[in-house]
């Protein structure tokens, strides 16, 4: 179910701040179906952190200090750091785990990272497990030793960099691929990790190719997964295996 197809309820619940066209167009549509609405949370009730730069309160409490002559003025979209300054290493993760920072710190070749989220976990591979859709993670009862694309959940952990210690599908919560591309994809288009992903899912399941492109691309993942093409994008030097830890 989705704000476009609600229907009447007695409460609705409506979480987060009016920020977009879409929000409002939905927030309206939506509770004409509803007998009461109660906002919940900080956001919904005062707009949350995303609000106090429109915020008179905000804007004196900022000037009030000597040194601040004015509000800094908003950049048309928010911007990688290597866009604007040099940049020597990459520590990616969201976020970083606590061993991330260390083998950074410390720089000792003894200290290893495993080459993909899948090394790390080692989840059995069963050949003849062949699951024909893709179940989103509230369905099913997630086995604890077999590999979640058996599962026929859409893990990327095959092409996501390690390091992460597995911390999401050890307790079986599929990689969404906050580490970015392992070294085999850093310099390459993001087609190309696409492709492998596809692959992956041909070789393991009988799932159809637009079903898995079309979860590739769905809201649930893009958060982390077009970070990947961010590595080789157009107009921009790629990010070199050498420098990401």
């Amino acid at each position: 179910m989705s704000a476009y197809d609600v229907l009447e309820v007695e409460v609705l619940l409506v979480t987060g701040g009016v920020r977009t066209e879409e929000d409002l167009y939905k927030l309206r549509r939506t509770v004409r179906r509803a007998d009461e609405v109660v906002a919940v949370g900080t956001c919904a009730i005062s707009g949350g952190v995303a609000n106090l730069g429109d915020r008179r309160e905000a804007h004196d409490v900022f000037l009030a200090h000597e040194d601040r002559v004015h509000l800094p003025d908003l950049l048309l979209k928010c911007r990688p750091v290597d866009t604007v300054v040099k940049v020597d290493r990459y520590l990616p993760g969201c976020p970083p785990t606590p061993k991330l920072f260390m083998l950074y710190s410390k720089k000792s070749p003894e200290m290893k990272i495993a080459k993909t989220v899948c090394q790390e976990r080692g989840r059995k591979k069963i050949r003849e497990m062949r699951p024909k859709h893709l179940y989103s993670f509230q369905q099913g009862e997630v086995l604890p030793d077999v590999c979640l694309v058996n599962q026929g959940y859409m893990c990327i952990g095959t092409s996501t960099r390690g390091g992460c210690l597995a911390l999401c599908t050890i307790p079986g919560y599929p990689c969404v691929g906050c580490r970015g591309p392992s070294d085999a994809f850093i310099e390459k288009e993001s087609q190309a990790w696409f492709n492998s992903i596809h692959r992956v899912f041909s070789h393991m399941t009988d799932i159809p190719d637009e079903e898995i492109d079309a979860a590739l691309r769905s809201p649930q993942l893009s958060l982390f997964l077009f970070q990947f093409a961010d590595y080789a994008g157009a107009g921009q030097m790629p990010r070199h295996k050498e420098q990401v830890v």
